[in-house]
Formats: structure tokens, sequence, C-alpha cells
């Protein structure tokens, strides 16, 4: 069931979980190349440079994408993206995608994977904490692989969470305090938040968090007590101890990586076993370019494509641009 009307031109979510989810799992068996995120300031925000190849799909490229937390004051998104697709044996572009709406439902398609792959439940109580675009798409993607007896949502903004509350008013959805929100079987975090919101003593023991908003030096959502309690799984070793949810506690010597109990990717494999039950299992997600090429690697066939070809009277593939 789809909670959240995706635009036509963007891929089905169903179809986007299974080869996020299959990009998981090339990471895991070391078949992909991909480098950590290289990070720009820029003022009021950043960019980063996401490069990567999967070899299974036969496709390379970089995604290009800023974060300017302030931008909803000017009436613009705070996460835009621009993802460039290349052919591997000659370096050909092939595609230049607009990729801010396919970013943000590949984060939700991510928090789907893991939480198949770490949740203890199938079914029960969902809480959300944020209520941005993140939000949305996290909803959408959790809906399949997860059914939320309840969803419960808090923001900063008790009118942001009523909105968000009222776009899904045929779900069992209620806004609420966060320390109810966070006592959920499965909870969503997507905040910029740079100090810890989520408290250990709010978790319940067998709960599954996807921990999505941190996603840069500095940003962190959950108590420390929190990860050193848990089974932490991150998306990528060396991006989450620069940039993920555990980056401030590290730096901090409260944490150490050899704490992680590992990869989501080594999951999917099997080379790492799934947790036992009862136990907190975190995601700690920064984001990893190969779920964006997985996700650009099945748009390019879905939506309104003008062709520019690269050199005059190319025969090759040009340049595709594909609006969402």
């Amino acid at each position: 069931m789809q909670y959240y009307p995706a635009p036509e031109e963007v891929i089905e979510m169903s179809d986007l979980i299974a080869a996020v989810e299959s990009a998981f799992i090339d990471h895991g068996a070391g078949r992909s190349i991909m480098p950590p995120k290289v990070y720009v300031n820029l003022p009021g925000g950043d960019f980063r440079t996401m490069p990567s190849y999967i070899p299974s799909l036969q496709t390379a490229g970089v995604k290009i994408v800023n974060v300017h937390p302030e931008n909803r004051k000017a009436g613009l998104p705070t996460v835009m993206a621009v993802t460039i697709l290349l052919d591997p044996p000659t370096g050909m572009p092939v595609a230049v995608l607009n990729a801010t709406t396919l970013t943000d439902l590949r984060t939700g398609a991510s928090a789907a994977v893991a939480t198949r792959a770490l949740a203890h439940k199938t079914s029960g109580t969902l809480g959300i904490i944020g209520s941005g675009r993140q939000a949305d798409s996290g909803l959408l993607a959790l809906s399949h692989v997860f059914e939320p007896e309840e969803v419960l949502v808090w923001s900063r903004s008790a009118s942001h969470a009523e909105k968000f509350a009222q776009r899904y008013s045929h779900l069992p959805i209620r806004p609420t305090d966060i320390e109810t929100a966070a006592g959920a079987d499965v909870l969503l975090t997507v905040t910029p938040s740079k100090i810890p919101i989520i408290l250990d003593e709010w978790i319940s023991d067998g709960a599954h968090i996807n921990a999505m908003g941190a996603d840069a030096p500095g940003k962190q959502e959950l108590d420390p007590a929190i990860l050193k309690r848990a089974d932490v799984f991150v998306d990528d070793m060396d991006q989450a101890i620069h940039s993920g949810e555990v980056n401030v506690p590290i730096s901090e010597g409260i944490y150490t990586p050899s704490q992680i109990t590992g990869t989501l990717g080594k999951v999917l494999t099997g080379s790492i076993p799934k947790p036992s039950p009862g136990t907190v299992t975190v995601f700690d997600s920064t984001g990893l370019s190969i779920t964006d090429l997985a996700a650009a690697h099945l748009a390019i066939g879905k939506g309104r494509t003008i062709d520019l070809p690269f050199m005059q009277n190319a025969v090759t593939p040009g340049i595709i641009g594909v609006r969402e």
C-alpha cells in the first residue's frame, strides 16, 4: 500500500526497495566501488559529491547534493540533487537526472531495507521524528515492509506534525509528544539535529531505530547511551565514522568504531547474523552513492526525457534529462 503518492515520473517504491537492497548486498560482498563522499562547506549549508560504480548494473556515476537547512524560508527544498550516469567502458555521459525526489525516496527505501533485515516485528507502532519530505518518503517505504497499527509523529513544530497527520488521515495516525513517539516498535528519525533529542530511557526493548538524520559531521539525534545498548549497523563504515550518527560520540571518545556491530550489507549477505530477539537495533544511515545509482538506473526508463547528444550527430546515447 502506498501512503505517499510519488510523482508519476518516479519509479515504484517496491521496485526501488528491491534495487536498493541489491546495492547493499553488492556493497556487503565487496562487488562495488564507492569512495567516501566529499563535503564542501558553503554559506548556509554544504554540498557533497558521491561517486560510485556498480559492475552488476554496468553503471557508474556521481551525485552532487546540497543540504541547506534554511532553504524552507525561501520556498526551496533543503536538499537538492543532480546525478550523472556514465557508460563504464567508455566514460560517456549517458544521463543527467534531477535526483531531488529520488534522494528522498531512496532514503526511505534504505530505511525499509534495514527494517526488514533488522526489526524483530513486522507490525506494531511506528514512530516518526520529523515531518519533512523524508518523513513522507519514510512512511511510504516502511509501509511496504512493516504494518503500522498506529503511526506516532512528532515535530519541533506542532503545526507541522498536525499537517503531516492530516495528509494521512486515512491511517491510524496522530501527533504526539517526542517521548511517546520514540517508544514505538519501529522508529524513524529524520531531523537535522546537532544534539541528541531521543533519550535512551524512551526506547523499548527490542525496538528498531532508523537513524537517518545524521549525515554530516557534528550531527546526531540519539542519546549515545542508545548506541552503547544497541546492536548498531551502519551503511558504510568510513562514512558513518566521519558523518553518521556515531560520529560525535566517537569524536568525543565515548564510543568507538569497534563497538559497531557491522554493516547492513554484511547482514544481507549472511556474513553477520541477524540480531537476537529483544535486542535494540540501530541502522545508522549516511546515504550511499550506490543506492543513488540503483535509483537512477531504474528512473532513466521511467521519466520524461529530452535527448541532448553528447557529440554532434552522435549515434551513441546522449545526455538524458529526467524531470521529477
